[in-house]
């Protein structure tokens, strides 16, 4: 697998698209740090990471509307690609639909939020946009 970042998005994505309740995710440090930031922000519900022998698996629990049965999660968007990195400075960090939604941010800092490295006056690589 050369992208481990935008399998972890797809995953999620398929299993957003297929209204599944968990979805199971080989574990790497960025996944963990990832997930940490969805669930602060509200686009899953819960986390647990296992650990066995070899790598680890994260259960995300997603979640949804319950009236609509609509997923939180609207759209996931990888941004920086193995092929082509995409790096920002403090300057000029990403507004994601005007600050509805988040971008997900590699930085000195650890992986946090675009407000997040707006506030701490850092940037970064931006890993992925999610609203």
């Amino acid at each position: 697998m050369t992208d481990p970042i935008a399998d972890y998005l797809t995953r999620i994505r398929n299993a957003t698209k297929a209204k599944h309740r968990i979805v199971v995710i080989p574990s790497s440090n960025i996944k963990k740090e990832m997930t940490k930031v969805l669930l602060d922000k509200g686009f899953i519900l819960n986390y647990k990471f296992e650990d066995d022998k070899v790598q680890g698996k994260i259960k995300i629990a997603l979640k949804y509307n319950r009236k609509t049965k609509d997923s939180a999660i609207v759209k996931l968007k990888r941004v920086s690609k193995p092929g082509l990195r995409k790096y920002v400075n403090s300057n000029s960090l990403p507004r994601v639909i005007n600050g509805l939604g988040v971008a997900i941010m590699s930085t000195s800092k650890g992986v946090i939020t675009d407000k997040e490295a707006r506030k701490l006056g850092v940037g970064g690589e931006v890993l992925c946009y999610v609203y």
